[in-house]
């Protein structure tokens, strides 16, 4: 398997309502941060990509900045203000 795969798998499994920083991710597969957002970027659109956030909770900016659209459409909570996920409430642990 490559580690787009592991990624594509990794990120399928993210239920609806949580969220993942790409080091969460990483650290499930065996890579870093930043492959992991290499992988990301050769994903199909079908791979909830908007699920995956930075460590601080900011959404993605790709795919004309629909990410913090489609994060609150799935309930994810956010801080007051609504710019960064509340990651100690939408985590997903992986588990």
């Amino acid at each position: 398997m490559s580690i787009v795969d592991d990624v594509r798998e990794d990120v399928q499994n993210i239920p609806a309502g949580s969220v993942a920083a790409y080091g969460d991710i990483g650290n499930r597969i065996g890579a870093g941060p930043r492959q992991v957002g290499r992988a990301m970027s050769l994903l199909d659109a079908t791979v909830p990509w908007w699920r995956v956030v930075r460590a601080d909770g900011s959404p993605a900016t790709c795919h004309g900045g629909r990410a913090r659209a489609l994060l609150i459409e799935e309930g994810v909570p956010f801080h007051a203000g609504g710019r960064r996920v509340d990651m100690d409430r939408a985590r997903y642990s992986g588990v």
